[in-house]
């Protein structure tokens, strides 16, 4: 659920009101500009829902099942970057709120600030997306969502829409905001793992388990040579699949017999 730009006098207001929703599952923050803007709604939060913060669920006893059920685990706040001085201040803001799960990058008003003209390459944002994405990683931040893309109507919107969504994937984004419902199953689709990626991370996986059981480090498989950062990525992609709905119990019982090269 969004609330109204913090700087505004309708933020209390609107976070007062949006903290009584029943299944609240997390808070869209615009116009996030520094570590203050997220520490008045961390406060703000804290005093209405002191138990909703993960370190108060842990000490409750609360149990995985019910930590995770559809408003009852921690809060999750979205900060939206879109100014020079959000992006100048990407660590400070990363790391002022517990609630803080995510980054989205709102490249209109971004554009809007820089006086920036887009264009169909975005490489004009390309800077601010690569920040992004590598604050985000350094602070374990879960969701990395990348810009709107304002082409949506017909073939070619959507086509383009997908190289947007391949171009962001590449950045580092794991996500994608969507302005239409048109958009949603490009989006889901481009930004999960095709078949073919996800049986070859696990290969991956599954050889790497009995390369390392008998000491080796750097091995091949198909040819090619894998090592720790390229096995950290297969094992990252399994994990991927596995809440994307992929049974990767059946791939693994399907590739058991990999060995390492």
């Amino acid at each position: 659920m969004r609330i109204n730009d913090v700087a505004s006098g309708l933020a209390l207001a609107d976070l007062q009101e949006v903290l009584k929703a029943p299944n609240l599952d997390a808070l869209v923050v615009p116009k996030v500009s520094s570590a203050a803007d997220l520490h008045f709604v961390t406060d703000v939060v804290r005093h209405m829902l002191p138990e909703r913060h993960s370190s108060s669920l842990v000490a409750g006893g609360e149990g995985q099942g019910q930590e995770e059920e559809r408003g009852k685990g921690p809060l999750k706040i979205l900060a939206l970057i879109e100014s020079a001085k959000a992006l100048m201040d990407l660590n400070a803001i990363c790391a002022a709120s517990p609630y803080l799960s995510g980054l989205i990058f709102a490249a209109e008003d971004f554009a809007l600030d820089l006086s920036l003209t887009r264009t169909p390459s975005l490489t004009e944002f390309l800077y601010a997306r690569s920040a992004i994405c590598i604050a985000a990683r350094a602070f374990n931040l879960p969701s990395t969502i990348d810009l709107v893309c304002t082409s949506y109507k017909g073939s070619d919107g959507l086509k383009t829409l997908e190289e947007e969504c391949i171009g962001g994937r590449g950045l580092g984004f794991n996500g994608k905001q969507c302005i239409h419902p048109s958009q949603v199953e490009v989006v889901q689709r481009a930004f999960t793992p095709d078949e073919k990626e996800v049986e070859w991370a696990m290969r991956v996986c599954i050889a790497d388990e009995k390369a390392a059981a008998s000491g080796r480090g750097a091995w091949t498989l198909d040819g090619k040579m894998i090592d720790a950062p390229v096995s950290g990525k297969a094992k990252t992609v399994v994990s991927k699949a596995e809440r994307c709905g992929f049974d990767v119990n059946a791939i693994r019982d399907k590739w058991k017999d990999q060995e390492p090269e």
